[in-house]
C-alpha cells in the first residue's frame, strides 16, 4: 500500500467495523426494550428495521472499502460518487453528535472516553472520504 489514500481507506473501513461495536451496546445501555413498550408494536418493528439499515450500511462501508481501497483511492468517478455518498453519511452523523443530548447516559469515565472515540471516528472516516471526494 504506498498510496496513503489507500492507507486512510483501508484505516477507515477498518475503523466502521469497530463502530460496530458501540452500535450493539445501544440498545441495552438506552433501555430499548423497556423505553420502546410504550409504542406500538409497528413503530418497535420501524425502529428496529430502521437500525437494521444503519448496521448494513457500515457493515456494506467497511467491506467496500477495505477489499475496494486501492480503486477507491484511485478516485475515478465511481469512487468519487461512492466516497462522497459515505462522506455524507459520515458527516451527517458527526453533526448530530452535536444536538443528540446524550449528557445523562455518560455515567462511567469509560462511556465518555467512548463517546469522544466514536466523535473522532466520525471525524476521521467523514475527513478520509472527503479526500478522494474532492480529489485532495
Amino acid at each position: 500500500m504506498e498510496n496513503w489514500r489507500e492507507i486512510l481507506i483501508t484505516l477507515a473501513g477498518a475503523g466502521q467495523l469497530c463502530v460496530l461495536v458501540a452500535s450493539a451496546l445501544v440498545p441495552a445501555r438506552l433501555n430499548w426494550k423497556q423505553d420502546l413498550a410504550s409504542l406500538s408494536r409497528l413503530h418497535r418493528q420501524m425502529y428496529w428495521t430502521y437500525g437494521g439499515y444503519v448496521v448494513m450500511a457500515i457493515i456494506a462501508f467497511s467491506v467496500i472499502s477495505l477489499l475496494n481501497a486501492g480503486e477507491l483511492a484511485e478516485g475515478g468517478l465511481l469512487a468519487r460518487s461512492i466516497c462522497a455518498y459515505i462522506m455524507v453519511f459520515w458527516g451527517v452523523r458527526l453533526a448530530l453528535q452535536t444536538v443528540f443530548d446524550v449528557k445523562e447516559h455518560l455515567t462511567t469515565w469509560w462511556l465518555v472516553a467512548g463517546y469522544h472515540t466514536l466523535t473522532l471516528l466520525f471525524l476521521f472516516f467523514t475527513i478520509t472520504y472527503a479526500i478522494v471526494t474532492f480529489g485532495f
